[in-house]
């Protein structure tokens, strides 16, 4: 009984360590010849935090990510709007970390090659889609191969060749006007030293957080940074390239006078090595992911505006649902049925709550109200106003304080002991 993982992401790799961890045969497929730390900063939420110190990951974490102290949202003027704890100060029972993209997958690739051995992951073998023959599955890759197993689970992110094969009339991605700039800077942090921020409004915004400890000599780490604005989608998009080198002149101007007195931003973008451009993009949430024998997870299945700090977190927990439906109803197509049931529901909904800008729709509110211009917070927005916006974004993505703590374990360690 063997299934096979399309793609070495964050959702692919963290349901390698989980299928190990059950004791079921896989494979990953993934389409580089070599993986290499590619990407930027995450946040990694406390719910998906718990699964991976439940693989017995909390060393790596510790390694490779800061711990999340609290989270803030700023005006554009840089007035303090809200802020509060996260993590185990905020009463979680795990912490919540601000990491590397590709530091942390090549941390859960090195991890697991070292438990599963360094035949688990396959690369040079990029996906052209699937067959479903006599109930089991068969993985096409582009240079002709074909790989059958039992199950087959597409972890290939938002152009997934699988979800094309099942949904051909679905088309590119939807960009709805706002472009992303993103880099990482060494500077010494700001605020309480691992603070993650949110300044500007619904068309210009700025997200920074540190994604490595201070250094004890300069005092400096590396700051992670989104620079973001939203723009008429009516005058296209640049679709030849998803992740292109920009110069930060064609941005810049825009953020010049953003300099407060906890952080000068446009001295944090010029101290960047490289800048890279991206869309904001997502696609409409669809009725199935799941066709007999495959299924989709990760950005495959529900990618998402990245406003909530959510996406590399609901990768993990797909994963680990979808192992404790493999340990429910064994390596079968009820398994995929019954994750796909549990799962898609709640990341349609923050699909949906993320393109009304998700828990960052404060910030208009405050924008609209008083331009960004205040005295005090409370002359513009309620405490119980501000708290009910945060409050009701975590019951929606799955990361509510009392409902996390109390929720029993998805795998049983003492069962399926790592």
């Amino acid at each position: 009984m063997t299934i096979l993982i399309s793609g070495a992401g964050i959702a692919g790799l963290t349901l390698g360590l989980t299928l190990h961890q059950i004791g079921v045969p896989f494979r990953v497929f993934e389409a580089v010849r070599q993986l290499k730390p590619l990407g930027v900063g995450v946040n990694l939420q406390p719910n998906a935090v718990r699964e991976l110190m439940e693989m017995g990951l909390a060393d790596m974490l510790d390694r490779v990510g800061v711990r999340t102290r609290d989270y803030g949202l700023y005006s554009k003027t840089g007035g303090h709007i809200w802020t509060e704890p996260r993590g185990r100060d905020a009463g979680y029972l795990w912490p919540q970390y601000s990491v590397h993209r590709g530091a942390l997958q090549m941390a859960l690739a090195e991890e697991l090659i070292r438990r599963a051995g360094p035949d688990c992951i396959v690369t040079d073998a990029a996906c052209a889609g699937y067959e479903v023959r006599r109930g089991r599955s068969v993985l096409r890759l582009k240079d002709g191969r074909e790989i059958a197993g039992d199950l087959l689970v597409a972890a290939d992110g938002i152009h997934s060749p699988v979800r094309a094969q099942m949904y051909p009339d679905e088309g590119a991605p939807i960009w709805g006007g706002a472009i992303l700039w993103r880099g990482t800077t060494q500077a010494v942090p700001f605020l309480s030293g691992a603070s993650m921020v949110l300044a500007g409004h619904a068309t210009q915004r700025l997200v920074s957080y540190p994604i490595t400890p201070a250094d004890p000599v300069t005092g400096q780490a590396t700051v992670n940074w989104i620079a973001e604005i939203t723009v008429d989608p009516a005058q296209g998009w640049r679709k030849e390239d998803w992740n292109r080198a920009a110069k930060i002149e064609e941005f810049l101007p825009a953020f010049e006078d953003w300099r407060f007195d906890w952080l000068d931003v446009p001295a944090l973008i010029k101290g960047a090595d490289q800048v890279l451009e991206y869309p904001m993009v997502d696609r409409d949430p669809v009725d199935t992911w799941t066709d007999g024998p495959v299924t989709l997870i990760g950005d495959a299945a529900h990618p998402t505006y990245p406003v909530g700090s959510n996406g590399a977190s609901q990768a993990i927990v797909d994963a680990r649902v979808l192992g404790a439906q493999l340990v429910a109803h064994g390596v079968t197509p009820a398994a995929l049925e019954a994750y796909e049931t549990e799962v898609r529901p709640r990341t349609t909904r923050v699909t949906l709550a993320n393109r009304s800008a998700g828990p960052l729709g404060v910030l208009q509110t405050v924008e609209d109200r008083c331009g960004g211009v205040f005295a005090r917070i409370e002359d513009v927005m309620s405490h119980a106003e501000l708290a009910e916006q945060a409050d009701g974004y975590k019951r929606i993505a799955g990361f509510d304080i009392e409902a996390l703590n109390a929720r029993p374990a998805l795998i049983d360690a003492a069962r399926f002991p790592v």
